[in-house]
């Protein structure tokens, strides 16, 4: 196992609105967590040092909402064949209470309005530089 990286932020950033986000971001959040625990039991045995960041958002940031970032560096930029665009959220919408746009990632011909695991496993592998297991 191979690593060129050692030191590794994941942040997700989200809507926050009294404590509450909308579901595309939940399943996010959720998927965050569950990517976290891949990177820890594959990554960490190579020295691989780990920290998570929550940021909460006003509804005045909702443009970088349902993010992840890798040392600062969002997902998309992190691998090469992915895009962010934006898609209709009624989740958001009900939320806010005005019809909403929210941000989604597309990635090997799918769109995902609520980022996997695998995918975030999949950039935070190729961000470290390591063979620790990626897809």
């Amino acid at each position: 196992m191979k690593t060129k990286l050692k030191n590794l932020t994941i942040e997700w950033k989200h809507l926050d609105r009294g404590g509450r986000t909308c579901d595309r971001c939940s399943d996010t959040g959720y998927a965050v967590r569950q990517a976290l625990k891949q990177v820890k039991e594959r990554c960490r045995p190579s020295g691989v040092s780990l920290k998570f960041l929550e940021t909460k958002l006003p509804p005045s940031r909702l443009k970088e909402s349902n993010a992840i970032l890798f040392n600062g560096t969002p997902l998309e930029k992190v691998l090469t064949d992915a895009q962010a665009a934006e898609s209709r959220c009624s989740s958001c919408s009900d939320l806010l209470a005005t019809e909403t746009q929210c941000r989604t990632v597309a990635h090997g011909g799918k769109t995902h309005e609520a980022i996997t695991s695998d995918l975030i496993f999949q950039a935070a592998c190729h961000f470290l530089g390591c063979d620790c297991g990626a897809r």
